[in-house]
């Protein structure tokens, strides 16, 4: 780890820090404002829709610009949207508050590529753990949202409009600390040349299984994790719980950060990925048996711990999908396809939730689930016929 890599993991957390807020809270308030119950998770969707929406702006910016202006434009924008999702509160504009969020999804789409500009900041030997690591600084999101999101709820007269303000602090923040992170400069050869054609590149297994495994796994930590405030209020349960539901589900999120780079070089990426699916397949299990604290506590953790294994595994794996020179379309593919489940997600979230129930929103989990265990069986049969040969 150098200095660079450090201060690019503090941004991954501030980033964090802003997500589990947004989860936390978007939900919650987006159910006090929404015409109709089944709405509430708009606010949650349209984070993410933003996202999807931004990645071929993000693409373009990262190609011309480079990391860290882009970066940085990325973090304007999270102050910008931030103070605007805090006038909706006020105001008490529901479509407002979702246009706000939705773009918020441009900050979400630009710090999503933190990941792999901490490849970038290390030596190729060093790949997997740099991005493990980097991706670890997300346990300051895990303290600091849900604690931030208790703390400030009731920082005004309206409900939550106070951690709106507080993540605009936090965005400007990380445009301080990511000013003196110095970024490898893209090499003149590599950027005149765009590589192969993104058709070719998405059309390899190993892209396809990196593609799908990281969006899936995503969707349904998303959609477990986006109902669970709600899920938890209908049952009687205080925030201050929901709190700490989520404050260790983040938790099981980036801790293993610190030993999942070990894992994958030790063991292989596919094993570590196949574990990570087993836990998110434990944590439904649980979910499915009761609705106490610490079943929800213990349910989402694994779900945290899953979610790492999965998407740490398929960031490493879309490492090998491509060249440097076609880095940024790549990336910006891996994204969209990221961000477009995550709305459905969303979405489906809030619709089951709050119709359907606790319960049959964890059976629907179950499908996304065996489509990725079905993607990486496919995926080591397909490495194991040319051994064979």
């Amino acid at each position: 780890m150098n200095r660079n890599l450090w201060l690019l993991a503090l941004c991954q957390g501030l980033f964090l820090t802003n997500n589990v807020t947004f989860i936390a809270i978007n939900g919650l308030v987006g159910w006090s404002l929404a015409p109709l119950g089944w709405m509430a998770t708009l606010p949650v969707m349209g984070y993410v829709v933003g996202g999807a929406l931004s990645t071929g702006i993000v693409a373009r910016t990262q190609k011309r610009f480079g990391r860290k202006t882009s970066f940085q434009l990325g973090l304007l924008v999270a102050v910008l949207s931030a103070l605007l999702c805090c006038y909706a509160a006020y105001s008490r504009n529901f479509w407002l508050l979702v246009a706000a969020t939705v773009v918020a999804g441009y900050y979400n789409a630009n710090a999503q590529l933190y990941r792999f500009a901490a490849a970038e900041l290390a030596l190729p030997a060093f790949r997997e753990k740099a991005v493990s690591l980097v991706m670890a600084g997300g346990l300051i999101g895990a303290i600091a949202g849900p604690n931030l999101a208790a703390g400030t709820r009731t920082l005004t007269a309206v409900p939550f409009a106070g951690a709106y303000l507080a993540l605009a602090a936090v965005a400007l923040l990380a445009m301080v600390l990511l000013a003196f992170i110095q970024f490898p400069p893209t090499p003149p050869l590599q950027a005149a040349s765009g590589g192969r054609p993104l058709g070719q590149i998405m059309r390899q297994p190993v892209f396809i299984v990196a593609a799908a495994a990281g969006a899936l796994g995503y969707g349904v930590m998303n959609l477990l994790m986006a109902a669970t405030p709600i899920a938890m209020q209908v049952c009687g349960l205080p925030f201050s719980d929901a709190a700490l539901v989520l404050e260790w589900h983040v938790i099981g999120m980036f801790a293993p950060g610190f030993f999942t780079g070990h894992l994958i070089k030790r063991f292989g990426t596919l094993p570590i990925m196949a574990i990570g699916l087993t836990l998110n397949v434990a944590c439904v299990l649980i979910a499915l048996s009761g609705v106490e604290l610490h079943q929800f506590l213990v349910a989402l953790f694994l779900l945290g711990v899953g979610w790492n294994f999965l998407f740490t595994g398929s960031t490493t794996l879309a490492l090998t999908a491509y060249r440097p020179e076609e880095k940024d379309k790549a990336q910006g593919a891996l994204n969209f396809c990221v961000f477009a489940v995550l709305a459905l997600s969303s979405l489906a979230s809030g619709v089951l939730v709050t119709t359907q129930g606790w319960t049959l929103l964890n059976l629907g989990s179950l499908l996304p689930l065996g489509l990725t265990g079905m993607a990486l069986a496919w995926l080591a049969l397909q490495r194991r016929r040319p051994m064979a040969t």
